[in-house]
């Protein structure tokens, strides 16, 4: 039986998860029009936004297979936090595009470690509790990426393009520290096999939640992390209000986070799914015809509540039906197929927007939602969620 750590422990916990955050996102209200300040064109800014969910792609999946197979957590929390801290600090300190493009990539690899920080704050529950737990985890995610996203503007106008990035890294040096603290839980030690951990993949459920959710990070990355602030620009936005900006979108998606798994009790993850993507898909092709910064802002913020639902709700969902010691492959599968909708999104807009317009790139992103909304209610069916609910029950 594990034990639950003391409550001290799940409040480091937060901490680092902020933290973590908060140094990979305190540059991302600039991040687009830092990239057209250095000379990049916007498919660069594409590249640039994207690099961050290839890197992703390319290693979840292996870790979260090590992770399991050496039956550790903590010490890639701490690698993470470390990969942070030293991609922010890059970022700020080169004025090649190139360049930057190398250490966002850098910032890839270390959100590719967020597999083990969802899996060991979820072996902290009972199986059936996952979304519950996703639920509060993804809250202080938002909580760490609201903080960094609604000071990184104004640090940027008031010091420098170069300070958020320079602030983030500093403020990563100590969840750094405050990481190699964190308690780990103890998993019976097996014997595992590649082979057995590859089946994991295989789960329908699984696919399914991932698939909707690389749809979700296309319309996340190519928006309010993509290309939402250039358009902001266009119409005469500062740096300061690209920050208010992120804040007013982040603050719903916050809350909306922390009651996602209340709402899936109580109305069902299917339902809750279909509304949500349908709020997303609404407010992003709204994007292009806001020609007023405080219409922005309205459209942004309403957008937020479908936001903050989709992601907990999705990662509750991956590892609801698998047994404590795959939970980090399955999360790795989860999250590796997602990351391409990260890296594909962006590159997608910056295409279009580079040969077409922006505007036709936020129709697009506005199309992928509607098509989300209609898979979701298509791919999770009732009957297949209440059997995969009967499976966790036998399992646990």
């Amino acid at each position: 039986m594990i034990a639950k750590p003391r409550e001290q422990s799940h409040s480091l916990f937060y901490a680092v998860t902020m933290i973590y955050w908060f140094a990979l996102y305190m540059y991302m209200p600039i991040l687009g029009p830092y990239v057209q300040h250095l000379g990049g064109s916007l498919q660069m800014v594409g590249l640039v936004v994207g690099s961050y969910g290839l890197t992703q792609m390319l290693l979840r999946i292996p870790l979260g297979i090590l992770s399991d197979k050496l039956q550790k957590r903590r010490i890639f929390i701490t690698i993470g936090v470390g990969l942070a801290m030293t991609s922010s600090v890059g970022m700020g300190l080169v004025t090649n595009p190139l360049l930057v493009l190398a250490f966002r990539s850098l910032a890839g690899a270390a959100a590719a470690t967020w597999v083990t920080f969802t899996v060991l704050f979820s072996s902290y529950f009972r199986p059936e509790e996952a979304p519950k737990a996703m639920g509060i985890i993804v809250f202080y995610t938002s909580l760490g990426q609201m903080l960094a996203t609604s000071m990184g503007g104004f640090v940027a106008d008031y010091l420098s393009w170069q300070a958020p990035f320079i602030i983030g890294g500093l403020v990563g040096m100590i969840g750094l520290v405050l990481s190699t603290r964190i308690p780990e839980t103890q998993i019976e030690k097996q014997t595992v096999k590649i082979q057995e951990l590859l089946q994991v993949g295989k789960d329908p459920i699984l696919l399914s939640v991932a698939f909707l959710a690389i749809l979700f990070q296309c319309i996340t990355f190519s928006t309010i992390y993509g290309f939402t602030p250039s358009h902001a620009v266009a119409i005469g936005a500062s740096r300061s209000q690209l920050s208010i900006l992120a804040l007013i979108s982040s603050l719903p998606a916050a809350y909306t986070a922390l009651r996602s798994g209340v709402w899936a009790e109580r109305f069902g993850e299917r339902r809750l799914l279909v509304i949500a993507f349908l709020i997303i898909a609404t407010f992003s092709m709204m994007i292009p015809f806001t020609t007023n910064l405080w219409v922005l802002y309205i459209t942004q913020g309403l957008g937020g509540f479908g936001r903050g639902v989709i992601f907990p709700v999705l990662m509750g969902l991956s590892i609801k039906s698998v047994v404590a010691e795959r939970r980090a492959t399955a999360m790795g599968f989860f999250q590796s197929i997602y990351a391409l909708g990260m890296f594909g999104g962006p590159v997608l807009v910056g295409f279009i927007g580079d040969r077409l317009s922006l505007s036709g790139g936020f129709i697009a992103v506005g199309v992928i939602g509607l098509m989300a909304t209609i898979l979701a209610h298509g791919l999770l069916s009732k009957t297949r969620l209440e059997d995969n609910l009967v499976t966790t029950k036998i399992q646990a």
